[in-house]
């Protein structure tokens, strides 16, 4: 898995934090040249998945890449009868439209036996009352990696779904709420435990280095969509 990524150059969007951010980390002590981008282009290149033009003059910018990595989102979590449609907009736009628009502008830039790595979540088979919009914008990711590894082939398209993962995110919630919500996934899963930033990069780093795996989703979530 190292050597397959020695002197590779990847895009990770989304790569200033969380999961993204220990993707880069991996990618690099891989041996990997990797280009952050976030959407106000703090620390590296802005590329924003809700705006085309940022990503078109990023492609250009940038240049030459053997993958592409996007963990974008815009979530839109309530209740039914309080949707909106610019939160249900962004919230697709982000997963699905961005995906598409990411494809479309740093496909011919990405060298021959690259890749692009889309992210997806749990969420997307496992409903629950006021997650409907990511649900529904995780789930068809699945379809998105299926259909754009048939259209950009001979390059590669994956997805990776992860479970509930301390990356982070839940630092928000206090230390207390954070700590019931980990125990909780780790007893809703069928490992024992809940998932670290470590067991998504480790996927990342082996689809993007896989060769002969296209269209896929992996699910990186302990067996906790099968409870």
């Amino acid at each position: 898995m190292t050597n397959t990524l020695e002197n590779k150059r990847i895009l990770i969007v989304g790569g200033g934090r969380g999961i993204g951010a220990h993707i880069a980390r991996r990618a690099e002590q891989s041996g990997a040249e990797v280009v952050i981008a976030t959407r106000d282009g703090a620390g590296g290149t802005r590329i924003d998945v809700l705006d085309e033009v940022s990503i078109a003059a990023a492609a250009q910018d940038i240049g030459p890449l053997d993958h592409v990595v996007t963990t974008a989102s815009a979530h839109h979590d309530v209740a039914v009868t309080e949707l909106r449609q610019d939160g249900i907009a962004d919230a697709l736009g982000a997963k699905v439209t961005g995906a598409l628009l990411l494809a479309k502008h740093f496909a011919p830039q990405v060298r021959p036996g690259g890749s692009f790595l889309l992210f997806s979540g749990i969420v997307g088979w496992k409903p629950a009352a006021g997650t409907v919009v990511k649900g529904v914008a995780n789930g068809a990711l699945e379809y998105v990696a299926a259909h754009l590894a048939v259209e950009l082939a001979p390059l590669r398209v994956n997805a990776i779904a992860p479970g509930i993962v301390d990356s982070g995110t839940w630092d928000r919630l206090g230390d207390e709420r954070k700590a019931a919500l980990l125990q909780g996934a780790a007893e809703s899963g069928l490992v024992g435990r809940h998932g670290t930033v470590d067991d998504i990069a480790d996927a990342a780093l082996w689809l993007l280095g896989a060769g002969y795996v296209t269209g896929e989703l992996i699910h990186v979530d302990g067996g906790a969509r099968h409870r």
